[in-house]
């Protein structure tokens, strides 16, 4: 029980710092005269133990575990002592307290306080202590039970530093979050590429100061428990080039949909979240997550809408799929994890299970993050004014046509993006996608691991009719350092012949998307105002097999609405210290496929339906107009406010009212009129984005 107590103590208490070029540790009068000896320090107080101990507790075979600290003036201040007795333990603090005083450790030539651990054996040994043996150096010995070695306890811990602030660890993926170093990313003159998102650490710190914003917003608590709830990571450990986060993910929220006969509506989930970094090219993290939930209707009916082959009732969208929960609930569990190495300053490989995103905007109609995580490999190189970043996704279809057996199929996803910082206000970036199944035992196409080639041709060599390829183009214009524009163009299929003759036929399947925004609007800090336009031509996204559709477990890869849709998005978020507030309001038109049991034609609304289906015809090649079908008019207006509790794992206090207006042009017994307001209230480790507003 004694060394498991020691071990605790050494884990969570510990920060000694580790003997390099840029720390020193403290220095008695007598190690003056041999500077450079890093064992000296040792040895004057293992010889003032050996001189100075009562002899009548040194005869016995026993050890001592000291913890103690020297501050910044020389002195010594005994923290914890692990011995046989209470008279050994007495002697013990004697001895320290009559410790000459020392020139204080140091780090990059400042005094610090350190903290270190002594261990002394008795009886003592006449040879003189070294503590400088190598780790494979011990000297060779007759083993026994009582056998004990040293290397355990000469492992050494620094002060924690938040090295993670500056490694190359992504930073996950949340709208509020990036919120707060978003106007930094976007000055001009910067060399920033912002639509390829998660960001790293590394990239933001360029332009946004993690520690000292950081510091800005803690909280004065002296007490473990206070700095930890409030300031600090619930673990953390900094030792000789590597270092260790946990933090527990709580996300319990309680509301009620108004319009609804549910009795409430919930979510609650724990996990955990694990981030470490190995030397200064590896960075690793990873979140377990285990929830139940319950959310307003028209949420509930949409998840049951995604549900998979197999009867599981429902797909929680950006989640994955659901398990039955009670009555009326489900039970969603999820993963993320992420590997990266930065091989040099211009070039990353990541093994990642999560999403990625492409974009400026709120939405993004090339690559969005409304989908369940996905198993991805990740290549970025980044140099002069150009980012490149090379994707390759494994993917899942679990519609009923493509599951045999009980298995889901799987699909493959390759996409490239090139950023070019063209100016220092302009930018603009170049996207192609290709969506590819196992047909004939193709599996995974090698001819798409040449990261510069061009998909188009390897699909159209390849077949046809067995990928999916789309092309986009991405813009941003600075017009000074608070004000932006950008847009996005995405070309699925697109007929040339076709657009020329203006008949606004079927074939030209893309969607464009405008946007702004206003960082410190009106000279208000931190108050960002943010306006979009989003158009998306019917039958984008599906293709003429469905296993080819881009889309991952029933949802979008690209915007979260699919296709056949227009919609424009108002934005308004302001921080300040720990508070932030955001308010939302989104207008939209949707083409739907009825409903009747009379009107079967597919209107390019449902990914899921190829486009040339015979069972599911189109109702005409021209004419085709974003919003056709069932034309419904869906309002949402969202507004959320809080308070951060905890700005390193991101933990936060909140409230949230969501009213959502859904008008279809004809309504049945399964597509109806609905009105909902719903409030929620909770608290919440805010890692990705969840999307309410479909």
């Amino acid at each position: 029980m004694k060394k498991i107590l020691i071990t605790i103590v050494i884990l969570f208490s510990l920060s000694v710092f580790s003997q390099n070029n840029s720390e020193k540790l403290p220095v008695f009068e007598n190690c003056k005269v041999k500077p450079e000896d890093d064992t000296c320090f040792f040895e004057t107080i293992q010889d003032n133990f050996k001189q100075n101990f009562n002899k009548e507790y040194t005869a016995e075979k026993s050890t001592i575990i000291a913890l103690f600290a020297v501050d910044t003036l020389g002195k010594f201040d005994l923290l914890y002592i692990d011995a046989a007795s209470e008279d050994i333990k007495n002697e013990t603090k004697r001895i320290f307290s009559i410790l000459p005083k020392v020139e204080p450790a140091t780090y990059n030539g400042k005094p610090v306080y350190a903290k270190y651990t002594l261990k002394v054996n008795f009886p003592f040994s006449d040879d003189k202590r070294n503590a400088k043996v190598a780790s494979n150096a011990y000297q060779t010995e007759k083993i026994t039970a009582k056998t004990e070695i040293e290397e355990f306890d000469k492992i050494v811990y620094n002060k924690f530093e938040n090295p993670q602030l500056k490694s190359g660890m992504n930073i996950p993926f949340n709208h509020q979050k990036y919120a707060e170093f978003d106007a930094y990313m976007n000055q001009v003159g910067a060399n920033s590429h912002t639509a390829e998102k998660p960001y790293s650490y590394k990239d933001v710190s360029r332009y946004y100061d993690f520690e000292k914003n950081y510091n800005a917003k803690a909280r004065k608590v002296t007490s473990w428990w206070g700095r930890k709830f409030w300031n600090e990571n619930l673990v953390e450990v900094q030792g000789d080039g590597y270092w260790f986060l946990f933090n527990p993910i709580l996300d319990m929220r309680a509301g009620k949909d108004f319009d609804s006969e549910l009795k409430n509506t919930f979510v609650n989930t724990r996990g955990v979240n694990i981030q470490a970094g190995l030397g200064k090219n590896i960075t690793f993290t990873t979140s377990i997550y285990e929830s139940q939930g319950r959310f307003a209707d028209y949420y509930n009916a949409y998840a049951v809408s995604l549900k998979p082959s197999g009867g599981n009732p429902g797909t929680i969208p950006g989640v994955g799929i659901a398990k039955q929960f009670k009555v009326d609930g489900f039970d969603f569990p999820m993963a993320e994890a992420n590997i990266k190495f930065t091989a040099s300053q211009f070039f990353d490989v990541q093994l990642g299970y999560g999403r990625n995103f492409i974009g400026d905007g709120y939405r993004s109609i090339i690559q969005g993050d409304a989908t369940s995580p996905y198993p991805f490999i990740k290549f970025s190189t980044t140099f002069w004014k150009i980012k490149y970043t090379n994707t390759y996704m494994f993917l899942r279809d679990i519609t009923p046509e493509n599951t045999a057996e009980n298995t889901y199929a799987s699909k493959y996803m390759a996409n490239h993006y090139l950023s070019w910082n063209v100016t220092k206000r302009w930018n603009l970036g170049l996207f192609e996608s290709v969506v590819w199944s196992n047909t004939n035992g193709r599996g995974f196409d090698t001819n798409f691991i040449n990261p510069i080639i061009f998909y188009r041709a390897v699909e159209f060599a390849s077949s046809p009719k067995s990928g999916n390829a789309l092309l986009g183009l991405t813009s941003k214009y600075k017009f000074n350092s608070q004000i932006s524009a950008y847009g996005q163009f995405l070309i699925d299929e697109f007929s040339v012949g076709d657009v020329s003759k203006g008949n606004k036929s079927w074939k030209n399947k893309f969607g464009y998307q405008i946007g702004a925004k206003y960082f410190n609007a009106f000279n208000i800090e931190n108050l960002t105002l943010q306006a979009e336009y989003n158009i998306v031509r019917p039958y984008v996204y599906s293709h003429s097999a469905t296993l080819t559709n881009y889309t991952h477990n029933n949802q979008s890869m690209g915007h979260a609405w699919g296709a056949n849709f227009k919609e424009l998005i108002g934005i308004a978020r302001y921080n300040k210290n720990r508070y932030f507030a955001q308010a939302k309001l989104i207008y939209g038109k949707k083409g739907f496929d009825y409903t009747d049991g009379t009107n079967n034609f597919n209107y390019g609304g449902n990914l899921f339906i190829p486009y040339d289906s015979d069972t599911n015809p189109r109702p005409y090649d021209e004419g085709a107009f974003a919003g056709q079908g069932n034309t419904t008019t869906i309002l949402i207006g969202d507004f959320t406010a809080g308070y951060i509790i905890n700005p390193n794992s991101n933990l936060k206090i909140f409230a949230n009212v969501i009213h959502r207006s859904f008008d279809p042009t004809k309504t049945s017994a399964t597509f109806e009129k609905s009105n909902t307001t719903w409030v929620s209230f909770g608290i919440s480790t805010d890692l990705f984005n969840w999307y309410f507003d479909y």
